[in-house]
């Protein structure tokens, strides 16, 4: 119990620093990424394309602004061309690139050579560059802080807010006066046509908004489930302890999530612990085959009956708290014995009502770059708290 309510006290603390850190950030970036967003409308309006790469956990950042783009989460919105070349990103990027193109680097809080490599043979060849971090192309993220887990959530803040941002300039300079479904987003646009320049000036002070509603949530995240976010790292303890592995799953945004919590478990930060994880939506042979052949309901139950075992930790990720195939999967671990974990959004959903979980974390917002964000926070906090535990800190 005593461990319990320490660890409560910490998973508070860590919260709320974040936030503190994000609000500081966007503060002083918010004008600059706004004409930043401009300048990416321009380009895609002449047929540039987002060319995103990264490494180890940070390839799943470049895998995530892909999805974004391509598959936006509000409906009616266009796809816009965007590709994860992070396999392959120096071949890649020399084989296609072309100068109205946007290209994208992420990387640690301290730079990835590699990636800035990349990114300077890009601008030199004409396109739009944005370091993540660094300090040189059209636009360059000093880091906000020498914390991974931390950087990595701001940078997601940061690249959800430019597919929101872009959106609102692509449809102002193409319909005028109508901005579409942006206008719920960005409420100042009205409908009447506005200077672009007029544009920026409001987009810059609504991303300061946006940011804060995120912190928000990771406030009432840290105040209501603290408790629960320790309860959930001693229980997977435990499980590791019998020799178990965590089994994570997700779909689209949340797929790339899996995969980041499992290589933040086996390619951690230095001075911690590697830690047993594998994520089923890192497997596109297996989902394609499945989805193919049977549908793509079981593309994560099939994938579990072959990997689990009962010390395992099941965990699914879903925005919604309804996707049938994490339902499955979720079902199918509490049958075979897993410790099974969700992170939710908006009430729950099914598997909050059915208790599929045995620890539901939600994010109580029905906005899917908002809990996509905390979600992240919620697990690089499970993350952190784990290694607490195996250094006996606690």
């Amino acid at each position: 119990m005593e461990t319990a309510c320490k660890l409560t006290a910490q998973i508070e603390v860590r919260l709320l620093v974040r936030n503190e850190i994000i609000e500081q950030f966007f503060a002083g970036e918010a004008r600059q990424l706004a004409e930043a967003c401009r300048e990416m409308s321009e380009r895609f309006l002449r047929g540039g394309r987002l060319l995103a790469f990264g490494r180890g956990p940070y390839a799943t950042d470049a895998q995530h602004v892909s999805v974004e783009f391509v598959h936006p989460v509000i409906v009616g919105k266009r796809a816009l061309p965007a590709l994860d070349l992070s396999m392959a990103f120096h071949r890649w990027l020399d084989a296609i690139l072309r100068p109205d193109d946007i290209v994208m680097g992420f990387g640690p809080p301290e730079g990835d050579p590699e990636v800035v490599a990349a990114l300077a043979m890009s601008h030199s060849r004409g396109a739009m560059t944005f370091a993540l971090p660094g300090t040189e192309g059209s636009y360059a993220l000093e880091s906000a802080t020498p914390d991974p887990f931390i950087h990595q959530e701001l940078v997601e803040i940061f690249y959800h807010t430019l597919w929101e941002t872009v959106h609102v300039f692509f449809e102002h300079r193409e319909l005028g006066q109508d901005v579409g479904q942006s206008e719920f987003l960005y409420p100042f646009l009205g409908h009447k046509k506005q200077k672009t320049t007029d544009v920026v000036e409001d987009v810059a002070a609504s991303i300061q908004l946006k940011v804060h509603d995120d912190t928000l949530l990771r406030k009432r995240l840290a105040q209501e489930q603290s408790e629960q976010i320790a309860n959930t790292a001693l229980a997977i303890r435990e499980r590791l302890s019998q020799g178990g592995k965590l089994i994570i799953f997700g779909n689209g945004g949340s797929a790339t999530d899996a995969n980041d919590w499992a290589l933040d478990c086996i390619l951690p930060p230095t001075g911690y612990h590697p830690v047993p994880a594998i994520s089923l939506s890192m497997e596109p042979a297996n989902i394609t085959a499945l989805a193919n052949d049977v549908g793509a309901e079981v593309i994560f139950l099939r994938q579990l009956i072959a990997q689990a075992r009962p010390e395992d930790v099941a965990i699914g990720i879903s925005t919604s708290g309804g996707s049938r195939n994490i339902v499955m999967a979720l079902e199918e671990a509490r049958k075979r014995g897993l410790l099974t974990i969700a992170l939710l959004g908006c009430d729950g959903g099914e598997i909050y009502r059915r208790g599929l979980a045995d620890f539901p974390i939600i994010i109580r917002s029905d906005y899917i770059p908002r809990i996509q964000e905390v979600q992240a926070s919620a697990y690089h906090v499970i993350r952190e708290t784990l290694e607490v535990l195996a250094h006996g800190e606690a």
